[in-house]
């Protein structure tokens, strides 16, 4: 299966502010611009959308996907709990580097753990190979397109959520992932 991984545009967050499971929207130009890029790029508009229901993902998959659109929870990015809406700055650094000791089970802000966002991620991936389509669009969050990226080899879950943890962040918005999967 080929997978066509996009990140929603930039949302209307004050940079340095944790939002991962926070509905916040979208700019509404980046969104516009995001879309015109990727018709331009040659995207195949027959394909099936699968998208995380948060609105900086929603907006643009709406334009995307016409009738063939699939909103799935599972692909939302983590709860991030007490923390969301937070400055990383005034997120406490023992609290952080709690996490940091253990990336795999600590729920940051008594969000979710990373495992638990690896579990929800990798039955979405079951469930769309089960799905027998050759290719799907998905709209999506850096972590859970992270977390696909890591999934395609044959490590354990907890290695490839590991793998995806300590994967530098350098997924821009509205940028295109391609997965041959």
């Amino acid at each position: 299966m080929r997978l066509l991984l996009v990140r929603h545009p930039r949302p209307e967050v004050a940079a340095g502010v944790c939002y991962g499971s926070t509905d916040v929207p979208a700019n509404a130009d980046e969104t516009r611009r995001v879309h015109a890029a990727l018709r331009e790029a040659g995207l195949p508009s027959a394909l099936p959308v699968y998208a995380s229901p948060l609105r900086r993902c929603a907006d643009l998959a709406r334009l995307l996907a016409g009738d063939k659109l699939t909103f799935d929870a599972r692909l939302a990015e983590m709860d991030f709990g007490a923390w969301e809406l937070r400055s990383w700055d005034d997120i406490g650094r023992d609290t952080v580097d709690a996490w940091s000791a253990d990336l795999l089970h600590y729920r940051p802000g008594g969000g979710e753990s990373l495992l638990q966002v690896a579990h929800r991620v990798a039955a979405f991936r079951s469930t769309l190979h089960a799905s027998g389509q050759p290719e799907a669009l998905v709209i999506c969050h850096a972590g859970t397109m992270r977390l696909l990226a890591a999934m395609q080899g044959s490590a354990a879950l907890e290695e490839a959520a590991l793998q995806a943890a300590s994967t530098p962040h350098r997924i821009a918005y509205g940028e295109m992932l391609v997965l041959k999967d």
